[in-house]
């Protein structure tokens, strides 16, 4: 029922005000925007703070992914459900999304060793995300607007590995995460 797969990539990017561009990497030019929202207090941070400035001259790189496990388990979890089968469907659709996660999280500390940074922290870090390069998933605080996946999927073709986008901008099957990681030491989860 199981089928894992992920869709991930670099992609050249600068910051603007609260704006995070993605740059083309043949032209240089933009490619797409995302807009972040600003803290109102503590900090006043907003996730493009955390890449280079388009003022500074210097190209910056993000990264973006999308787990799955795929629509087979999805469509079992339905049938389940459909037959009044609540506790086999409550039991798998919980397994299916923590394993998509899990995945989610494997392929995040892999993106980090690329990247160079991170690999060396102890559970009990991870666990308090006190580590470097954070990955920020649409939808919550940092980055609040659903309506962006729009552009991630431009970016990433996740199309590829079977997942969709629905009209309310929802991944499908549900058992699929998208996210982007800030490698920047500083990055921190944070509410707006």
């Amino acid at each position: 029922l199981l089928q894992a797969a992920v869709v991930y990539g670099y992609f050249p990017c600068v910051s603007d005000g609260d704006d995070l561009i993605i740059l083309d990497g043949r032209t240089g030019g933009e490619r797409t925007r995302f807009s972040f929202p600003r803290q109102r207090r503590d900090r006043h941070l907003c996730l493009s703070d955390f890449f280079r400035s388009r003022g500074s001259g210097e190209v910056d790189v993000v990264a973006f992914q999308v787990a799955t496990m795929g629509s087979a388990v999805s469509a079992a979890t339905g049938e389940l459900f459909a037959k009044n089968a609540y506790r086999d469907y409550l039991e798998l659709h919980g397994l299916s999304v923590q394993l998509t996660e899990a995945l989610a999280e494997y392929w995040h500390a892999r993106v980090r060793s690329e990247l160079g940074i991170g690999g060396d922290e102890a559970l009990a870090d991870m666990l308090k995300v006190n580590i470097a390069g954070c990955r920020y998933s649409f939808g919550y605080p940092a980055c609040p607007n659903l309506e962006d996946q729009r552009q991630l999927f431009e970016l990433l073709d996740p199309g590829r590995i079977g997942v969709t986008l629905s009209e309310e901008f929802q991944l499908h099957p549900e058992q699929a995460t998208s996210a982007l990681i800030v490698h920047h030491p500083e990055a921190k989860y944070f509410n707006v």
